[in-house]
């Protein structure tokens, strides 16, 4: 078994792969529960679950979060109603107005809005070759969501809206996470973001006029649901991540949108257009290119203020 260079612990790349597997299980998870339930019931539920499993973290994490300051609250607040809440929210709502391929696929743009969040939130710095990795996803993207690329269909349109829109506030939450990491810790962080996330899922529950009761037949889609592809594949991630070297961990990545694609194809009987199949390569090759060259390069595309190198 190999060892890594900078901590001689046996390398966990296979581990990594695996978490992103499970992530790519999201789908066969949540399409099924998506037919049954409102979103927002299925989001609620997830919230509950998870933060029952979090109970033992919480008293700790609110003491840390008492000790910060107004921009921590602020961040954090907005980590559990937009990043958490909302965006699985219309993660969710994707599956019920579109396939399941594209929202899963679309998930991946996260890199790339959270470049763009840290440019308008941390002041981090865009070089030129961002578009470089920007224009080919962003045209892949395009693909991806519509069979016919040159006649956009409404409902195509708001499943695309639905998946990008929660990219984008995962997106910010990654960064408003980096900007709280200096106070509290990332096990704080997902505790905080699940515990605030409870409550402002509820509301959107009853604002959408959305039973909470979801019956019981529901319970073990919805368990299953927030501890595969939820709190397991996360944990799996981190402890992979804590002696895999980024390069590989960017190419163990790859399991993620592979699983969904054949998971989606052959249970859920999903079809793609040959435009949506290159979409779906363009989009997965230009963020791994992305990743791996922000890992590896010396010079990034993303540059902090007082920083020559940024990784993300």
């Amino acid at each position: 078994m190999t060892k890594t260079a900078e901590t001689g612990r046996a390398d966990r790349t296979w581990l990594v792969a695996v978490a992103a597997a499970l992530w790519g299980t999201d789908g066969l998870l949540r399409l099924p529960l998506a037919e049954d339930l409102p979103a927002a019931s299925v989001v609620f539920w997830e919230h509950v679950i998870v933060v029952a499993l979090l109970l033992p973290f919480l008293p700790a994490a609110v003491r840390a979060l008492s000790r910060c300051g107004p921009r921590e609250w602020v961040a954090v607040l907005l980590i559990g109603g937009g990043a958490s809440a909302l965006a699985t929210a219309l993660f969710t709502a994707a599956f019920q107005t579109g396939d399941p391929v594209t929202p899963l696929v679309l998930q991946k743009l996260q890199p790339l809005f959270a470049m763009l969040a840290a440019f308008l939130i941390l002041g981090e710095r865009l070089r030129v070759g961002y578009a470089a990795f920007a224009v080919p996803t962003l045209l892949g993207a395009w693909l991806l969501a519509f069979a016919d690329p040159l006649d956009v269909q409404v409902s195509a349109l708001r499943t695309a809206l639905f998946a990008t829109g929660a990219a984008a506030l995962w997106a910010s939450g990654t960064v408003l996470g980096r900007l709280v990491s200096t106070k509290l810790r990332p096990r704080d962080v997902t505790v905080l973001r699940f515990s605030i996330g409870l409550p402002v899922s509820a509301v959107i529950v009853a604002a959408q006029g959305s039973p909470f009761a979801v019956g019981w037949g529901n319970a073990p889609g919805l368990l299953l649901l927030a501890v595969v592809p939820g709190l397991l594949a996360l944990s799996l991630y981190y402890m992979g991540m804590q002696t895999t070297p980024a390069a590989r961990a960017t190419l163990a990545e790859l399991a993620f949108p592979a699983t969904a694609a054949i998971i989606s194809v052959t249970v859920l009987d999903a079809h793609l257009t040959m435009t949506q199949w290159v979409g779906l390569v363009v989009v997965v090759c230009s963020i791994t290119a992305l990743s791996w060259h922000e890992r590896a390069r010396s010079e990034t595309v993303v540059v902090s203020p007082g920083s020559a190198k940024v990784r993300t």
